[in-house]
């Protein structure tokens, strides 16, 4: 099965929403680390999410630097690699500012655009516009025209309102005042206002003290109930149909508790970064200690091509963050609930 269409997509947030279960959403920056992302879904009989910041897809294009073409070329690769995993991959990408809109996500829906024409499906399922740092009635004045071009290829939009702290790949929000770090009923109304029910055409990553990174204080500034407090304002307004699929980012580092609220709330996606660098770094660090004098050629020796191989110490790395990713969705219960699986346990 290849990377999930868009109908099939739509199915997987769909049931999460329905269930009460969300997908992980893995940051990639290279084949090696999009291997051991759909390997943990895989083992955990989970379909999930692959996601590229304009950062992580600059790194994957090489000495180019075009972070549009380091995206196309990991898509690319998934789209083939994928056709043998046996759960559902989403492709996305996340967190693409006003300032880098033109050079990557106008890019990226074109590419699609040209795909249609051929009658094949969008080369991504979803794209983020982070349009946070504007005014919020400008936020959603682009939000509104990104979310037209990418429904007509079908094409699922994320928006965000409120800033997420912390730094992720240059997006550095860690002076950010407290009070930003959290959206309101007023900002969720306004949603709505501007783009309409979701009805499944795009996901709303608002924002409760979330911290992209892991540090000391987080969880004391993480509240989930801000979740609850948005879709009530706008069920209240406009009825359930207006319910969101929520989007939690920062995910690293938080509480068992605090996902399990998110998850009553509607989050159908949680963005899982940095946990899963220290983890592919991780298999790869206990590589090198377990194999020092292999790995390197030490006072005039010779070392051991097997240990000093990059496979030798990519395949650890690989098989510590798939573990990772299988405890992500055993935290997210999406665990066992691949919607592709359930197909093929039918056809057999």
């Amino acid at each position: 099965m290849p990377i999930a269409t868009p109908e099939q997509y739509a199915e997987m947030l769909g049931a999460a929403r329905k269930n009460g279960y969300a997908y992980p959403a893995v940051n990639v920056t290279s084949s090696s680390i999009f291997n051991a992302a759909i390997r943990g879904f895989a083992e955990a009989g989970s379909d999930g999410i692959v996601q590229m910041t304009t950062g992580g897809a600059k790194f994957a294009s090489g000495s180019i630097a075009d972070a549009a073409a380091g995206a196309r070329a990991i898509a690319e690769f998934a789209h083939v690699v994928a056709a043998e995993c046996p759960v559902l991959i989403a492709l996305h990408t996340d967190h693409c500012t006003p300032p880098e809109a033109g050079g990557f996500l106008d890019r990226l829906i074109e590419e699609s655009e040209r795909r249609k024409e051929r009658g094949e499906g969008p080369l991504f399922n979803s794209h983020m516009f982070d349009g946070s740092s504007l005014p919020r009635e400008e936020n959603l004045r682009q939000s509104r025209d990104y979310l037209e071009r990418c429904n007509d290829v079908d094409i699922i939009l994320e928006v965000e309102i409120g800033l997420v702290g912390g730094e992720e790949d240059g997006l550095d929000h860690t002076g950010a005042a407290e009070t930003s770090l959290y959206s309101t009923p007023e900002d969720a109304l306004a949603v709505i206002e501007a783009l309409g029910h979701s009805d499944g055409r795009y996901m709303l990553a608002a924002t409760f003290g979330n911290v992209h990174g892991v540090y000391a204080d987080v969880n004391t500034k993480l509240r989930p109930e801000v979740l609850g407090e948005l879709k009530d304002a706008v069920v209240e307004r406009h009825g359930e149909a207006a319910a969101f699929n929520f989007v939690f980012h920062g995910g690293s580092g938080s509480t068992q508790a605090q996902i399990a609220e998110a998850l009553r709330h509607g989050v159908v996606k949680m963005n899982v970064d940095t946990d899963m660098q220290y983890a592919y770094t991780r298999g790869a660090a206990d590589h090198v200690f377990r194999n020092y004098g292999e790995v390197l050629k030490v006072d005039g020796g010779v070392g051991d091509k097997k240990a000093y191989d990059p496979r030798a110490w990519m395949k650890q790395a690989e098989a510590s963050m798939a573990a990772r990713v299988v405890e992500a969705c055993e935290q997210l219960a999406s665990t066992g609930k691949s919607l592709q699986a359930a197909v093929t346990t039918q056809a057999s």
